[in-house]
């Protein structure tokens, strides 16, 4: 298995699309105002960043998946529920990336509303 765990996509999806942060970067404290000179550049790893790990790591899992169900047509010693468990995660992984998606074309076009 590539270690892809599916409830830590999760999280940092549900962190992205709250407005949350993702890879160790502070959110903005309040109260005091800084200037241009103090600001620093963002901590962590960007938001393109995140997603391109996350279309790897889908992607991985679907090649996994696609190695697993070769081996077993090809009448390799492989377990069935290993084929099942492997088909169900990669499926579960690209329909969870294609809601991403779906939200991430929502918040741009609310935006591009909002400018008009």
């Amino acid at each position: 298995m590539t270690g892809f765990d599916l409830s830590n996509l999760g999280i940092r999806t549900r962190a992205l699309l709250n407005g949350g942060t993702i890879g160790g970067a502070s959110p903005l404290e309040g109260g005091s105002a800084r200037g241009p000179e103090s600001v620093s550049g963002p901590q962590g790893s960007s938001f393109a960043d995140t997603l391109r790990d996350a279309l790897g790591e889908v992607s991985d899992l679907h090649t996994e998946a696609q190695d697993t169900i070769g081996a077993f047509l090809r009448g390799e010693p492989v377990e069935t529920h290993r084929v099942m468990a492997a088909a169900e995660e990669a499926g579960i992984a690209l329909e969870m990336l294609i809601e991403i998606r779906n939200k991430i074309t929502e918040a741009y076009r609310s935006v591009m509303q909002m400018q008009t």
